[in-house]
């Protein structure tokens, strides 16, 4: 079984991945779109299986680029944990970037050893608008850095990210998405073709 369909199994039965399809029933984003979709990837922290083969399906994202990585970067918060399972598996070293400076100390936004010159992977665990992941991979390239890619676990799919990631000049692939979430969905008789497609039109119209 392909990966993007076995981890959107994964998540919905954890439940990081849940889908209402009445619209009174939306969840609200923090920027208050409302959406029949949450997404909260924290979740397959705890559950062992789940995350090992999230490390295993960005193992072979890694494979497939024609630039290898030579440190692994994750994004707060949650692409932290992700990142540090993942540079464990091909023994790299690892770094994070925080969502803004330290407020202390020595006032870091890179946490870790990052140095100039290294080919850097950024690693997060979900990609919406892409504005925070753009941002973190912009700090990393400001340190120095070459940005290869950036690789998630999920992509809503949105048109917006595609044009904001192209006009950052960044890259970037996930594991799976809401395309392949709502092929499940149908497959397993949770929603029928007026739902998914309805679904799939709150998408395009964002």
């Amino acid at each position: 079984m392909a990966h993007h369909t076995e981890v959107v199994e994964d998540l919905l039965a954890i439940e990081a991945v849940q889908i209402k399809t009445k619209q009174e029933e939306y969840f609200t984003w923090t920027s208050g779109i409302r959406s029949p979709i949450y997404c909260d990837n924290r979740l397959t922290m705890s559950f062992p299986d789940v995350r090992k083969k999230i490390v295993e399906a960005f193992i072979d994202k890694v494979n497939q680029l024609s630039t290898k990585p030579d440190i692994i970067v994750g994004c707060a918060t949650a692409g932290i944990p992700h990142a540090a399972w993942l540079a464990e598996a091909l023994n790299l070293p690892m770094a994070y970037v925080r969502s803004k400076p330290k407020g202390h100390g020595k006032g870091n936004q890179v946490e870790g050893q990052l140095l100039p010159g290294q080919n850097a992977l950024v690693i997060e665990d979900l990609i919406s608008t892409g504005g925070s992941s753009i941002e973190a991979a912009q700090v990393v390239q400001d340190a120095g850095a070459e940005v290869i890619h950036v690789l998630a676990i999920f992509t809503y799919g949105l048109p917006k990210a595609e044009r904001a990631f192209a006009e950052a000049g960044f890259s970037f692939t996930t594991i799976t998405g809401y395309d392949t979430l709502l092929s499940v969905l149908k497959n397993q008789n949770q929603i029928n073709e007026t739902e998914e497609q309805e679904l799939l039109q709150w998408r395009n119209q964002l």
